[in-house]
């Protein structure tokens, strides 16, 4: 099987949601890896180290942070509609409102932080 080097494998980290830098991945290789490269196995381990450090409280913030892009600490039906724009996806302003609505626990016509967090964490994307 290959190897991959530290420029690789600092992308493919960076891909994962990491925040890794060339220093980081040059003293992963070298802990982890021979001849200057980590093999599938090796990268394994580096993921699941990186992954168990990661704060779920934090990764549920930055998802919200992503939506709630003009930053009133709600997803709006234009947030929304920005969403579908970014993914090419085309919904109509009721289809999106009502799924605002499906979990729009305070009635407001938004979802807040602690509403998305509740969706994240029924879901089998959370864990």
């Amino acid at each position: 099987r290959g190897r991959i080097g530290y420029h690789e494998l600092k992308v493919a980290l960076r891909a994962l949601g990491f925040d890794v830098r060339k220093a980081d991945a040059l003293r992963l290789v070298a802990s982890h890896g021979a001849q200057g490269a980590v093999a599938e196995d090796e990268f394994l381990e580096i993921v699941a180290e990186y992954t168990s450090k990661r704060d779920p409280e934090a990764e549920l913030l930055k998802a919200f942070e992503l939506f709630d892009e003009d930053r009133t600490g709600r997803i709006s039906l234009r947030n929304m509609r920005r969403i579908c724009r970014e993914l090419g996806e085309s919904l109509a302003d009721e289809e999106l409102q009502a799924m605002i609505d499906e979990f729009d626990g305070d009635g407001d016509g938004q979802i807040s932080f602690v509403e998305f967090a509740a969706i994240m964490r029924s879901s089998d994307i959370y864990e």
